[in-house]
């Protein structure tokens, strides 16, 4: 702060506050419930130039310290006070200026938590990390963040050439994603990072389904730590399978540290899927990390309890087909049915890793109870899994007999979303689609559906989703590039890109949306990028829409760095570093061998649409990107 024309009287006050009062709530489920005052005070202390605030968590007795100190510049004389009581500390620094004087303030922090320390440790703790701060001062600091960002982003940029709003949303995507995960020091990456208080700071499947898988190929050292978090609730799970009557482990839909935080079963427990979810997170980090400690020394009881859950909730018929009964899938409109398709692709994949993991591992595996009996009854129940087809309609079924179900009555039903709006009872009996279900299942398991079934199960499905989850735009942005509606693709990869910047739920206030924020590397790169990594290699497709002339990309595959650049007619592969060098990839279906001397350009393989891009359901429609973009253009202008 300067003074410019006269002498200036200055008051500068700095607070560290806790349990400060929240926004008044709705009647929005999805929106935390106020607490008043969630923190108890455990201690605090001041200095002359800073302070320590100590508190804990209610019920969980979680510990936590923050800390601020401060250092001031100023000519002449300044008097500085810090003031500290229970859930407010306050430095206050009064200084005049003369023209041209200055007053510079540094203010440092320091925050650290504990479920395990001592009082007196965790105030060491963020003691010593203050103390470090200052001595390396504003610069250091400064030098210190700039480095890792600069390493961070040399594996994660995107460049998107023709969006620019597109472009900025995916690097302000990937900052929350690193800023809610870079530190997290296994614990839980909530839905809404560490932006709000919506859904109370709950971590749910999206963590491990949209978030991990971003993170794996450009930051893998913060999803190994999301894992050992996962991994070390693995007792609780199989508590909680036991309670239920099951075999292994039954992780939790919503939760905080490792226990069930769901009420509401339909929605909540039935929705098996996280189990699959999390062992693919596993398999995954394996894949395209090469790091194989995760899994020997955590990773390995997971996928075993995870396909011991499985095996306990599925049955041969007498036919030997195997099936999953009551069941909800992602789309929670369709709740507690047989054979839903999504989740018996994902549990199918979780039992066959599993019992490849076994193999990896066998005397581990011998060590937890696995039998090559055992190993066999994993596999025999993923190769007899019942996936429902509709012959007539040549469409996948969304769980069996869907496509009989009553069609939704769009025209009179409009006001969304239809949770907060419709009873459940009816909602389950209707073909009326929460958010992306069997779409994304053909994005996960891409391999387990041929192009022309893609292509018709995006045509029906399209017209009965209502995108009532941010979790959805980024799917659909992806399954229609797939299927070669590129314009389609680039309104809903525009929507889960700017569901927050512009606010597009309304409901931004309660925090951002990590997993579309996620969604918008995700549309991007796995959409118009064309990524898959379901078959365990890396297979790159690029196709680009008209509002998208050019997409450049990097990311990380066991231990190289690549950057991938495409435009409408050719894609350049970049091999920058790795432990040889070659690497052999996939592209539109035929192995490509890459090389570290130079770059790799070829065509881009066109993908012809088998049918025109489908409708959406009356007043569903994505965001359009050019609607939207002259609306702020004419606000900006007036």
């Amino acid at each position: 702060m300067e003074a410019v024309d006269d002498f200036a009287r200055i008051t500068v006050q700095s607070e560290l506050v806790t349990n400060e009062d929240q926004p008044e709530t709705s009647d929005d489920p999805r929106v935390s419930a106020i607490l008043e005052h969630p923190l108890q005070a455990v201690d605090h202390e001041n200095t002359e130039c800073g302070a320590l605030l100590m508190h804990r968590t209610r019920s969980s007795a979680l510990m936590m310290a923050a800390a601020m100190d401060h250092e001031v510049e100023v000519p002449g004389r300044v008097e500085i006070t810090t003031d500290a009581r229970p859930d407010l500390a306050r430095t206050t620094v009064i200084c005049g200026l003369r023209p041209g004087q200055k007053l510079r303030i540094v203010k440092y922090l320091a925050y650290g938590w504990s479920s395990l320390r001592s009082r007196p440790a965790l105030r060491d703790q963020v003691a010593g990390a203050l103390h470090g701060a200052r001595y390396s001062g504003w610069q250091g600091l400064i030098d210190t963040q700039r480095s890792y960002l600069d390493e961070f982003w040399d594996s994660a940029d995107v460049e998107v050439e023709g969006d620019p709003e597109c472009q900025q949303a995916v690097r302000f995507g990937l900052f929350h994603l690193l800023q809610a995960s870079a530190r997290a020091e296994r614990r839980a990456i909530p839905s809404k990072g560490l932006t709000g208080t919506g859904y109370d700071g709950h971590a749910f499947w999206d963590s491990e389904g949209f978030v991990l898988p971003v993170l794996t190929y450009t930051a893998p050292h913060a999803v190994a730590d999301a894992l050992r978090w996962r991994a070390s609730t693995l007792d609780l799970a199989k508590e909680r399978a036991a309670e239920l009557g099951l075999d292994g482990a039954s992780f939790p839909w919503r939760t905080i540290r490792g226990e069930e935080c769901s009420a509401y079963w339909p929605a909540g427990t039935a929705a098996w899927q996280i189990n699959a979810d999390i062992a693919m997170a596993f398999e995954r980090y394996r894949t395209v990390t090469c790091d194989h400690s995760l899994e020997k020394d955590c990773g390995l009881a997971v996928l075993i309890e995870t396909a011991r859950l499985w095996i306990s909730l599925g049955h041969h018929d007498r036919h030997g087909i195997w099936h999953l009964d009551g069941v909800t899938g992602p789309d929670e409109y369709t709740a507690i049915v047989r054979d839903n398709v999504f989740t018996n692709l994902m549990a199918a994949h979780n039992l066959i890793t599993a019992a490849d993991a076994c193999l990896r591992h066998p005397e581990a595996a011998q060590d937890m109870g696995v039998t090559t009996e055992g190993m066999a009854a994993w596999r025999d129940a993923a190769d007899a899994v019942n996936i429902p087809y509709d012959e007539e309609l040549g469409v996948h079924q969304q769980c069996e007999g869907f496509t009989t179900l009553a069609e939704w009555d769009f025209e009179t039903n409009t006001t969304y979303p239809l949770l907060l709006h419709e009873a459940y009872v009816r909602l389950y009996p209707t073909q009326v689609i929460k958010q992306a279900h069997l779409v994304l299942a053909m994005q996960w398991q891409s391999h387990a559906f041929t192009a022309e079934q893609k292509a018709r199960n995006v045509d029906y499905y399209e017209r009965r989703m209502v995108r009532d989850s941010s979790l959805s735009a980024c799917t659909q942005a992806v399954m229609c590039a797939d299927v070669g509606h590129l314009e389609l693709a680039h309104d809903y990869a525009y929507e889960a890109a700017l569901i927050d910047l512009r606010d597009l739920h309304r409901n931004t206030r309660d925090g951002l949306h990590m997993a579309s924020l996620a969604g918008a590397w995700t549309a991007l790169v796995g959409g118009f990028g064309g990524l898959r990594d379901d078959e365990g290699i890396l297979s790159i497709d690029p196709q680009l829409p008209d509002g998208i002339s050019r997409l450049r990309f990097r990311l990380r595959w066991r231990g190289y760095r690549l950057t991938v650049d495409a435009n409408h007619s050719t894609v350049t592969f970049t091999l920058r570093d790795g432990p040889g060098a070659e690497l052999t990839i996939r592209h539109a279906g035929k192995d490509l061998e890459l090389s570290s001397t130079k770059p790799t350009t070829i065509s881009v393989h066109k993908h012809k649409p088998l049918l025109p891009p489908p409708p959406q359901p009356p007043g569903r429609e994505p965001v359009h990107r050019r609607n939207m973009a002259a609306k702020v253009w004419a606000s900006t202008a007036t």
